[in-house]
């Protein structure tokens, strides 16, 4: 029993800031009592100060908007009084029967506080008709659809579910006085926490006082959906994800887009951070020398995640700005890790012609996304996704490159080696959802 909860919960979501940061929270309890700190901004501005309740049980969370707005009521975790006393829930997905499952609770007669699913989720699991939690929980995952890595806690026991595709991580670890579960490794690196194994797509499982208790859902769905933007992107290099370290796939990601252009070139640069190691890939492969030629202001979030447009564009600016020296009269091979809107691009490469380039061939890591995600990752209607409506070509010319080449989606699954294609969801490039989604998922429909 660790007493100081509040603090490794805290350690742990700050080594998960990339994944988002509009607003973190913090749920502690002692074994009686339970109370949860939360607020809008980086972990940092929301925890100035620790929560000084004490405890041996916590959860946390930080958040970026897939589904509901970001307003401090969308804060997770979300605590509530069941039946069977406090429980609190914090979740990392996106639900895709969101409209059908809140219509049905109102229509019982309960009252929403916020615009989230996982204010479903917690409803479900605080109002179910058993006091046994792993029963609420597979009554909880018998009615949701779509992506779910959550973790909850009660008074006596911390728990963990995630959906049986697999979309979303989790991992579970060791510390010397008990065990944790988190999106991500760098977050048990964090605490000194020992990397125990990943929580299995369907699996359920309760930390208590007596160590770890898994169960299986046991409900079969035809095919995983293990999410391939997490390896190109979203999770931190240095993470290990379902048995595949991200810093050999994004490294892997460069070597296969050298092998699919061989452009000649002077110089290898990336649009930091997110396409850092695919260009030393490409730079390794290449024998192309790897050089900095945007640096990179520390202190801004990811623009990916800024919600608006207009934000957006002034991050870009606010954010990277061209090293000359390494830029002026250099035939450049710029390599990021995907195109979703194509405005960013575009910025980028005006920056770099301005600085004095003298050709620019953007190498992108990923294939051309195409359909919006509703798995989780928040890549905008498919009326916003460039490749949705336009060739290669005439991306190329919108962001002002003078060669533009995508990733193919086999060289991508190659990437990911660790990994099964097959147990792979690559549906934000090739349409292929896993399950159904809200409008067939083509005409821009996103909850």
């Amino acid at each position: 029993r660790n007493r100081s909860a509040a603090l490794e919960t805290y350690y742990g979501i700050f080594s998960l800031q990339h994944r988002g940061q509009e607003s973190a929270g913090i749920t502690v309890s002692d074994g009686h009592t339970m109370e949860t700190f939360r607020g809008m901004g980086l972990v940092t501005e929301v925890f100035r100060k620790l929560p000084e309740k004490e405890g041996f049980i916590g959860i946390g969370h930080v958040r970026y908007s897939t589904t509901g707005s970001s307003i401090p009521s969308n804060i997770q975790p979300l605590q509530l009084e069941g039946a069977e006393g406090p429980v609190a829930l914090a979740h990392n997905g996106n639900l895709v029967n969101t409209k059908v499952l809140r219509n049905r609770l109102l229509q019982s007669g309960s009252t929403f506080q916020t615009t989230m699913d996982t204010e479903i989720i917690i409803k479900l699991l605080a109002h179910a008709g058993t006091a046994v939690m792993e029963d609420r929980i597979k009554g909880v995952m018998d009615e949701i659809r779509g992506a779910y890595a959550v973790v909850a806690c009660t008074n006596q026991a911390v728990y963990g579910f995630r959906d049986p595709f697999g979309y979303r991580p989790m991992a579970l670890g060791k510390t010397e006085s008990g065990y944790v579960l988190c999106s991500e490794t760098p977050a048990l690196d964090a605490i000194d926490a020992e990397f125990v194994r990943d929580i299995l797509p369907g699996e359920i499982v309760r930390i208590d006082d007596d160590g770890v208790h898994s169960i299986m859902y046991g409900k079969k769905v035809p095919r995983l959906g293990i999410c391939a933007f997490e390896y190109i992107y979203f999770a931190r290099p240095d993470s290990v994800m379902n048995g595949q370290d991200i810093y050999e796939a994004r490294l892997s990601m460069g070597r296969h887009l050298w092998e699919e252009t061989h452009y000649e070139c002077d110089v290898v640069m990336s649009v930091p951070d997110s396409g850092n190691v695919a260009a030393l890939g490409y730079s390794h492969a290449s024998g192309i020398p790897y050089v900095e030629g945007l640096l990179k202001n520390k202190y801004m979030g990811r623009t990916f995640i800024q919600p608006g447009q207009k934000q957006r564009e002034r991050a870009v600016r606010m954010k990277l700005n061209p090293i000359v020296m390494n830029v002026k009269g250099k035939r450049i091979i710029l390599v990021d890790d995907s195109i979703v809107r194509g405005t960013t691009s575009g910025i980028i490469i005006r920056l770099l012609r301005n600085a004095g380039a003298k050709e620019i061939k953007m190498c992108i890591s990923s294939p051309p996304v195409r359909f919006p995600c509703f798995f989780g990752i928040d890549t905008a209607q498919r009326r916003q996704l460039v490749a949705a409506s336009h060739s290669e070509e005439e991306i190329c010319k919108m962001i002002g490159a003078d060669k533009l080449h995508y990733l193919s989606q086999k060289g991508l699954a190659e990437s990911i080696s660790r990994i099964r294609a097959k147990d792979m969801c690559f549906a934000c490039f090739d349409g292929n959802y896993p399950e159904p989604v809200p409008g067939g998922g083509l005409d821009g429909m996103k909850e």
